[in-house]
């Protein structure tokens, strides 16, 4: 008796086939593996970074004073005056927030003003740095002015996790190289086989479409997959990089990640579709990627964009994955706190993919 064609097995025998061929592609190791690692390598070896003093005003604090005002005027203070309480003390916690200043009046006159600082042990550098601008500040105030003592200042600290250069940059570098898996991998394999009539003879037999399609995405996610692991436990272990609840953070970022390059792979779909030749592929790749990597939040916080540029940051969706990978490690969130982000890019892959139905060609 004949055994009757399996769909099952012809998907996974593609998938194997497709992985084996991503693994001899120099290319895609390199995109997928190499350069995130260099940056990291880079990147952590170098350590923390950054000149400016990111400091919170409480939202109790009295504004109209010069204290406030002083600090509004120096660069190298980045002054925050409409934050929440709660929104404060977390990102006081993580080092977001180098300091916490209150400013009130004294209402017995002298001095005019106390100004309670609350520090982070999680920025005890900046916090230091902070100290001295504060301490020289209080006494240019009380020196110059005519009024005998304009302030005077009271410290604490507050505990919170060492927030390091690593736990921005390669949550950052992950979702580059999803990125890069999903619409160049996706892109030049599919042009590839069409172009070389492969998808054409697989017609000639009882494979499926859909098995085409879930072969080779199945060989693309599990490819991303163990890059990002390898990339996670290179920057636990060899930079400290914070994996809040472990093993479990470790899955949940895993769980991003195949969320992340089924989206991008959709992008990879298009390109294949509307590419006229293999050289076309990189230009319109770039097109999709570059953007993504520069303004995404990669390298540097969004809030540290140009004002008007900061909209179109967040409307990519290497955004909001980089997003979520950095509260799933650091903050301990779930994939449940972090439900907006995966939302965000859940609508970006239908829309994508809508697209690519309309754009990718089989032959």
């Amino acid at each position: 008796m004949q055994t009757p064609y399996s769909h099952t097995k012809a998907t996974l025998a593609l998938a194997k086939a497709s992985f084996r061929s991503i693994m001899r592609s120099p290319s895609a190791v390199v995109f997928t593996l190499a350069f995130p690692l260099i940056f990291i390598l880079v990147f952590g070896f170098l350590g923390g970074g950054g000149t400016k003093l990111d400091v919170a005003v409480a939202p109790n604090s009295d504004l109209n004073n010069p204290i406030v005002n002083a600090l509004g005027q120096m660069k190298i203070i980045r002054l925050t005056k409409n934050d929440s309480q709660d929104n404060i003390d977390k990102k006081l916690e993580k080092g977001t927030y180098d300091a916490l200043i209150s400013v009130e009046k004294n209402p017995n006159g002298v001095p005019a003003y106390f100004t309670n600082v609350k520090y982070t042990s999680a920025s005890l550098d900046k916090g230091n740095i902070l100290k001295s601008v504060l301490n020289e500040l209080s006494y240019n105030l009380n020196t110059q002015n005519l009024k005998p003592t304009v302030t005077e200042i009271r410290a604490s600290t507050v505990s919170g996790r060492l927030y390091r250069t690593i736990d921005f940059i390669l949550p950052g570098q992950l979702g580059f190289s999803l990125l890069s898996t999903g619409v160049f991998g996706t892109a030049f394999v599919f042009f590839s086989l069409r172009q070389n009539l492969v998808i054409k003879r697989f017609f000639a037999t009882p494979v499926k479409r859909s098995s085409i399609v879930l072969g080779e995405g199945i060989a693309r996610i599990g490819f991303a997959l163990l890059g990002a692991l390898f990339i996670i436990l290179i920057g636990h272990f060899a930079f400290k990089f914070t994996l809040i609840n472990g093993a479990f953070t470790v899955l949940n970022m895993l769980v991003l990640a195949t969320l992340g390059v089924i989206v991008f792979m959709g992008f990879g779909f298009v390109v294949s579709g509307i590419a006229k030749s293999e050289s076309t592929i990189p230009p319109i790749s770039n097109i999709i990627t570059l953007p993504q990597f520069l303004l995404s939040g990669t390298f540097f916080s969004i809030d540290a964009f140009p004002t008007w540029l900061q909209p179109i940051s967040r409307a990519l969706p290497l955004t909001y994955l980089n997003d979520a990978m950095r509260k799933v490690a650091f903050e301990g969130a779930n994939l449940w706190d972090v439900k907006h982000q995966i939302l965000i890019m859940a609508i970006w892959g239908v829309a994508i993919y809508a697209v690519a139905v309309k754009t990718f060609k089989w032959e």
